[in-house]
């Protein structure tokens, strides 16, 4: 198991998207170091720490997504859901147009 802790979110000034990324890539890390090749990920940050939804999950895409295209040792990634508005909200991110 590795353990990370999300930014609280205090309106976007207090370098939140910086933190929030930097914990999915110190946990990606942290698993091709323990030779990990299936990691999942709740929705860091977005509970009680009142990160918005939408910024999260798309922070947590695309930093999960960039380090995939540089190593491959990690071969399943699992998003955990918990509830349909972050399940959508991963689903519309992941269906938009590039």
């Amino acid at each position: 198991m590795i353990h990370t802790v999300g930014p609280i979110w205090r309106g976007g000034g207090a370098n939140e998207a910086i933190l929030l990324q930097a914990c999915y890539q110190r946990s990606l890390d942290l698993a091709v170091d323990n030779a990990i090749q299936t990691i999942a990920f709740p929705a860091i940050s977005c509970g009680v720490y009142g990160y918005p939804i939408d910024q999260a999950c798309q922070i947590a895409l695309e930093t999960t997504l960039n380090f995939l295209q540089t190593n491959q040792s990690i071969t399943q990634v699992i998003f955990a859901c918990f509830g349909d508005l972050i399940y959508n909200t991963y689903l519309k991110i992941v269906e938009q147009p590039n």
